[in-house]
């Protein structure tokens, strides 16, 4: 069993999904947790709930991470709440799907800003926040940034950014004692998911070339994620861990 008592997590996104699935997992090994959401509180105070039933604190905070403002002051909130922050989990992310020949410079600067530069700026204001101890930080990306997928072309550059950021950002904080990784998920069926046009050919597709037979669930993406936040995780440095059933090592 991992064990994370008296660590404090940030998970941005943790309102539902994949997102809602990494909270309660880190509660159930025993860490706090701050959710981030930008719409439905309802949900992201229903997260909270889970948490606090395993015995954690959980605290909700709404906030656009793309917005400089808005993520300066909901750490100020956590600093204030929690006192310290171990993990840190970027997992919000948004962008707009159309072809590539359809995309205008506003859609590509916008979803590269969301989904790369955030992390960026989400580690600068994680430091201070992190002691001697050092901490974890996790992006969750998508196979996207590697496969060439109907619609994805601005959101799969995004994911190869924030990829290659991970691996900058772990070899410049690796000597603080501080671990950047990123979890790739597989096609998920989350609610993010129902906004692709082509939704029910991605996931017909999945299921059918996914050689562990069923779909990668929120859940699946989560046990990868706490591990990759445990003392077990603490000589992996800037690695891309990929929970797809295998979907990706098929031709």
């Amino acid at each position: 069993m991992v064990d994370l008592s008296g660590k404090t997590a940030l998970v941005t996104g943790g309102s539902r999904g994949i997102g809602r699935a990494i909270c309660l997992q880190l509660a159930e090994a025993g860490a706090n947790v701050a959710i981030n959401y930008w719409r439905n509180r309802k949900a992201a105070e229903e997260v909270a709930e889970g948490i606090r039933a395993h015995g954690c604190q959980a605290a909700v905070y709404k906030a656009n991470v793309a917005n400089e403002g808005q993520l300066h002051d909901m750490f100020e909130s956590l600093k204030g709440d929690f006192g310290k922050l171990d993990i840190l989990v970027s997992n919000a992310a948004s962008g707009v799907l159309k072809p590539a020949i359809e995309l205008t410079r506003k859609h590509w600067q916008w979803t590269l800003d969301i989904n790369a530069a955030t992390l960026l700026h989400l580690v600068q204001h994680a430091l201070p926040l992190m002691g001697d101890d050092g901490g974890k930080v996790v992006a969750i990306s998508s196979i996207g940034s590697v496969r060439a997928i109907p619609n994805y072309s601005a959101v799969g550059a995004s994911k190869a950014a924030l990829e290659s950021l991970v691996r900058h950002l772990a070899v410049e904080l690796a000597p603080q004692g501080i671990n950047v990784n990123i979890v790739s998920a597989g096609v998920v069926d989350t609610d993010a998911l129902k906004h692709f046009p082509n939704r029910d050919d991605l996931l017909g597709n999945s299921r059918i070339k996914t050689p562990a037979g069923r779909l990668t669930s929120p859940e699946d993406v989560a046990d990868v994620t706490l591990f990759m936040v445990s003392p077990q995780a603490k000589m992996i440095h800037g690695q891309t861990v990929v929970v797809d059933g295998g979907y990706s090592i098929v031709a």
